[in-house]
C-alpha cells in the first residue's frame, strides 16, 4: 500500500531514547503494560479552549456541536508544558487526551515532559473544520488522509503516543450513521500507515453518546470485522453520571452490558457532568472496579482547561494556574483508585466479531471507501481536466462546497448524461464515484471541466472568477486528449486500493454497486484489491469527453 507522504524514513520517524513510560499493548478487549498487569487510563482532556464557528444549517440538520473554527496548541510551548505540568502530576493522571496539534510546530520538549512523567498522550488526528470527516457531508479524501499523516509523521518520534484518534462525535444521531464508513475507513488505512512505520500506537476513536440502540450499532459497527480495519481503543463520551450517582442512576450498568461483547478495550473518553454540582468524580471508583473494569480501561476526565460552558479544573492567569474544587476532588479519586489486575494477558487475544445489520439505527454498509491515492487524482488535475479552480478558491472550503453544489446543478440542468456521482458516495449503499477520493478542490475542477466540456469556450470555464482554463503543458486541448490523459492516470499510476467487506459480516452490504463489483475487481489477500483501471477510467472519461470531439478553445 502506497501512501502519500511514506517516502522516506527521516528523524521524525525515529523514536526517541530513554523513554520513562513503559510500553502498553492491545490483547484482546483490554490494555496491558509490558509486565503484563492490565493498564487502566487515567486521564484529563488537555486542551485549550479555541474559538466556536456560527452554527449552520447543514450542521444542526446532521447533529449540532458546532466544530470550534481554532485551536490553541497545548504541546508546543515548553513554558506552558513546564507550568501544568506539576499539576497533571498532583491529579494522579497517567494520560492526556489532546484534540488539536499543529503538526508543522516543535512537540519536543512538551512531550519530553510528559514522558519524565509518565504520563501518556491520546492524540486526535483531526483538525476543527476542514481537517476531519464531516458528518453532514462525509468523505475519505486524499486531503484528510495527508493531514492525518502529517500529525503521526511529526509525533511517532515520541514513546508515550498510546492511540491516534481519528475522529471525535463524527457520527452523532442515527440519522448520520451513513458516515460510519468513513471514519472506519481512516481507520484502515492510518492503522496500515502506521504498521508500515513500525509504530504501536493504537488506533482510536471517541463516539458521542445516545441511546442503548444507536450507541451499542455504532460501537460493534465500528469494532467489527478483520482486525485491519476496526478501531483499537473505542471512546465513549459520557456525561450521564452526575453529583453522587450509582451504576443504574447513571446508565452504566446498561451500557457496560451492552458493550460487553466488544473485541477491542473501550473506555470514557470523557466523563464529568456538571450539572449537578459539585462534581464529585464516585464514578471514578465505579470506572475502576468491576462490574465495569471487566468491559472498560478507565477514562479521561474532562477538562484541565476551563471552558465557556462551565467545566474546567483550573483558571490559568500567564505562568500562574488556581485550582479549584473539581481538581481536588478529582486527585483525590484518581489517586484512590486502583483498577483490578485481571483477567491475565495470556489469556486473551484478538478475535473478530460479526458485523451487525443495517437498521434504522445504522445505516452504514460494511463496503469501505476506497483507499485515497493522491497519484491518481493530482495526474488527473495537471492533465486531464481543462478547467481548473483558482488557487484562493481552492483554499477557501465553504466556498468550494458552495461552487460543487452550483456545477453539478448547472450539469444536472444542461441534460447531461453526466451527473456528479463520479465525485459523490453513499455510506449507506457502499457506491464511491472514482474520483470520490479526491480533495474538494480537485472534485470541483472535475465538475467544472465537466460542464465546460458542454460548451468549451471561454466564457464556460469562468465560474464568476473562480475558475481559469487548464494552460499547463500537459493540459489536454480537446476531448480526446482528456480521454487519454485520464485512461493514462488510473493505468499509469499506482492501483487504487477497492472497498473492503469484513468477510464475518452477517449483515446486508447494502448494495451491489460499489465501484469494487462494478469493475469486476478481484480480491487479493487481507483487505486489498485492484481496481479494474480501464473500468474506472471510463466513467471518468465519460465525464470529460461527453461532447465527441470537443475543441477546448
Amino acid at each position: 500500500m502506497r501512501f502519500l507522504r511514506a517516502l522516506t524514513v527521516t528523524a521524525s520517524l525515529v523514536p526517541l531514547a530513554s523513554a520513562a513510560v513503559v510500553k502498553i499493548t492491545r490483547s484482546g478487549k483490554y490494555l496491558y503494560d509490558d509486565a503484563g498487569s492490565r493498564f487502566y487510563i487515567k486521564g484529563v482532556a488537555y486542551q485549550p479552549q479555541g474559538e466556536l464557528a456560527a452554527e449552520s444549517q447543514a450542521n444542526e440538520a446532521n447533529g449540532g456541536f458546532p466544530e470550534p473554527s481554532s485551536f490553541h496548541d497545548p504541546l508546543s510551548s515548553e513554558a506552558n508544558c513546564t507550568r501544568d505540568i506539576p499539576y497533571l502530576k498532583q491529579l494522579s493522571v497517567n494520560a492526556v487526551r489532546v484534540y488539536s496539534v499543529n503538526s508543522s510546530l516543535n512537540h519536543d520538549a512538551c512531550m519530553k515532559i510528559l514522558d519524565d512523567a509518565g504520563i501518556y498522550v491520546l492524540l486526535d488526528v483531526s483538525l476543527p473544520l476542514n481537517g476531519s470527516i464531516d458528518r453532514a457531508s462525509p468523505s475519505w479524501t486524499t486531503n484528510l488522509l495527508d493531514e492525518y499523516i502529517r500529525t503521526i509523521d511529526a509525533f511517532n518520534k515520541y514513546p508515550n503516543v498510546l492511540a491516534y484518534n481519528i475522529g471525535n462525535e463524527v457520527i452523532s444521531a442515527p440519522s448520520n450513521t451513513y458516515a460510519a464508513p468513513y471514519v472506519k475507513a481512516a481507520a484502515r488505512d492510518i492503522k496500515a500507515y502506521l504498521r508500515s512505520i513500525s509504530s504501536n500506537a493504537l488506533v482510536g476513536y471517541a463516539a458521542v453518546d445516545g441511546d442503548a440502540t444507536f450507541r451499542n450499532a455504532v460501537a460493534h459497527y465500528m469494532t467489527c470485522g478483520n482486525d485491519t480495519d476496526t478501531i483499537d481503543l473505542y471512546g465513549l463520551n459520557n456525561y450521564q453520571w452526575c453529583g453522587a450517582s450509582s451504576l443504574t442512576a447513571s446508565n452504566w450498568d446498561t451500557i457496560t452490558q451492552g458493550f460487553s461483547d466488544l473485541t477491542v478495550p473501550t473506555y470514557m473518553s470523557e466523563f464529568g457532568c456538571i450539572t449537578s454540582p459539585p462534581r464529585l468524580w464516585t464514578e471514578v471508583a465505579a470506572l475502576l472496579a468491576t462490574p465495569v473494569s471487566d468491559v472498560f480501561s478507565g477514562g479521561i476526565a474532562f477538562s484541565f482547561f476551563p471552558t465557556s460552558d462551565g467545566y474546567g479544573m483550573t483558571t490559568i492567569d500567564g505562568n500562574t494556574v488556581t485550582t479549584n474544587s473539581d481538581f481536588t476532588r478529582l486527585a483525590a479519586a484518581y489517586g484512590n483508585a486502583t483498577g483490578p489486575n485481571s483477567p491475565a494477558m495470556s489469556s486473551q487475544q484478538n478475535t473478530a466479531a460479526a458485523c451487525p445489520q443495517e437498521s434504522a439505527a445504522l445505516l452504514a454498509t460494511t463496503n469501505l471507501p476506497p483507499t485515497p491515492n493522491p497519484d491518481v487524482c493530482n495526474c488527473l488535475d495537471k492533465s486531464a481536466f481543462a478547467c481548473l479552480v483558482n488557487d484562493a478558491t481552492a483554499n477557501d472550503p465553504v466556498k468550494v462546497g458552495e461552487l460543487t453544489n452550483i456545477a453539478c446543478d448547472m450539469l444536472a440542468k444542461a441534460g447531461s448524461t453526466v451527473d456528479c456521482t463520479t465525485i459523490g458516495s453513499n455510506g449507506s449503499t457502499g457506491t464511491y464515484g472514482p474520483l470520490s477520493m479526491c480533495s474538494p478542490d480537485i472534485k470541483l475542477s472535475w465538475a467544472f471541466s465537466a460542464y465546460y466540456m458542454l460548451n468549451p469556450i471561454a466564457t464556460s470555464c469562468d465560474f464568476s472568477g473562480n475558475a481559469t482554463r487548464n494552460e499547463g503543458a500537459d493540459a489536454p486541448r480537446n476531448a480526446q486528449d482528456a480521454t487519454i490523459a485520464a485512461d493514462n492516470c488510473f493505468a499509469g499510476k499506482p492501483a487504487v486500493v477497492t472497498p473492503t467487506s469484513s468477510p464475518q459480516s452477517t449483515g446486508d452490504s447494502g448494495g451491489s454497486n460499489s465501484p469494487s463489483e462494478s469493475s469486476g475487481a478481484a480480491t487479493k489477500s487481507g483487505a486489498q484489491a485492484s481496481f479494474s483501471l480501464s473500468s474506472m477510467a471510463a466513467v471518468v472519461i465519460a465525464a470529460l469527453g461527453v461532447v465527441a470531439g470537443a475543441v477546448v478553445v
